[in-house]
């Protein structure tokens, strides 16, 4: 019974023993093995640009950072965006936008600051429902980057504003799937202002810094 037992011990070991040296063996090959996956780099495809495109929410997002307390900077960003936009090489004159922005998807990663956010104390969602931002003429500055002149209206106040914008790339992706494949477009804007102007004014000047800085990343599907 005894030589029984210690013969079955003596399998379970020897097969736990190539058990656990497959397992090293294939380990080992999975990290010198090369990544089929990764043929190439990454690069910005350099398509023509040109054409009206409807932006793609799900890889589109407005940031915001503004300084907190004294200490440093704080960002968040708002996770709902829409509109069109039209790019013209050849007359830069009549790119035009339209973008906008659920002021109630403001997200900084802690429900309840997000809940006061919403409030009348700050963006006041009931009242004030949308950002928007319509664009009235686009300056070029080289062949990628350019300064995009509007009328933003945040909390119910409309002001003229700037973006500088500059294009991340433009191309046919074939290969990703409905609804996200197909010509697309990349921007991303940026800008500066002085959220006062928009009278919202809770914990000026000490608590949150007047200054918020923007950064717009868009990505559209040709429509046009």
């Amino acid at each position: 019974m005894q030589n029984k037992r210690s013969k079955q011990l003596l399998i379970i070991s020897i097969s736990l023993g190539l058990g656990l040296g497959m397992v090293q063996e294939a380990a080992q090959a999975a990290t010198t093995a090369p990544a089929t996956a990764a043929v190439g780099h990454y690069h910005a495809l350099t398509g023509n640009p040109s054409g009206t495109y409807q932006i793609d929410p799900e890889h589109s997002a407005a940031y915001f950072t503004i300084g907190h307390v004294g200490i440093g900077p704080f960002s968040g960003r708002f996770n709902k965006i829409s509109g069109t936009y039209t790019v013209n090489t050849q007359d830069p004159a009549k790119d035009t936008a339209k973008i906008v922005i659920p002021a109630a998807s403001i997200f900084t990663n802690f429900a309840p600051r997000d809940k006061y956010l919403r409030s009348s104390t700050f963006f006041d969602v009931k009242k004030y429902p949308d950002v928007t931002f319509v664009s009235t003429r686009y300056q070029p500055i080289s062949k990628t980057t350019g300064d995009l002149y509007g009328k933003l209206t945040l909390h119910g106040v409309t002001r003229a504003m700037m973006f500088r914008v500059r294009e991340t790339g433009a191309g046919d992706v074939k290969y990703l799937p409905k609804p996200w494949g197909g010509y697309l477009s990349g921007f991303v804007a940026v800008t500066t202002i002085q959220r006062s102007d928009y009278g919202m004014k809770a914990y000026l000047p000490e608590g949150l810094s007047n200054k918020v800085h923007i950064r717009v990343e868009i990505e559209g599907k040709k429509i046009a």
